[in-house]
């Protein structure tokens, strides 16, 4: 499964993101491709290229929340870009986790889209997610983008 057009997009009536005056603010993101309803389930789901990237091992406890991670940090940094900005404009994240064990996963990958500083971030574990168990992670992300003057 690779990120389509529309990755970042809700799977129901709700907006991906909306602006609020220099302020952008993205609705919960999940590894699933809202188009076709796939959940990302492991390495086999994203692009060859980033598997190594991101870890890639035959571990079944690291593999998805690996693969979802990426997806997740991937189709945000889409979504930004849509809304203008890039991921260098990202100042809050805040994380759900189905297991508080996979933040260690999570971090490594959230790692390779910020080169410099890092947003603030806030990290919850929640006993479950929609639409399904085998979705491990929901981010939600703030973004600070001027208005040109």
């Amino acid at each position: 499964m690779s990120l389509e057009e529309g990755a970042g997009q809700p799977l129901a009536h709700y907006a991906a993101w909306r602006r609020a005056g220099d302020f952008i603010f993205l609705s919960g993101i999940i590894p699933v491709n809202p188009q076709s309803g796939t959940i990302v389930r492991g390495f086999k789901d994203i692009p060859a290229d980033v598997r190594q990237l991101v870890g890639e091992t035959t571990d079944a406890r690291q593999g998805p929340i690996l693969a979802q991670s990426w997806y997740v940090m991937e189709s945000i940094r889409h979504t930004v870009q849509q809304a203008g900005g890039e991921m260098s404009d990202v100042i809050k994240l805040v994380q759900y986790f189905r297991n508080l064990d996979h933040f260690p996963c999570y971090s490594q990958v959230r790692k390779l889209f910020y080169d410099g500083q890092p947003p603030v971030s806030t990290v919850v574990q929640v006993s479950k997610m929609l639409p399904s168990t085998e979705v491990l992670i929901e981010v939600e992300a703030t973004v600070w983008l001027p208005l040109p003057p």
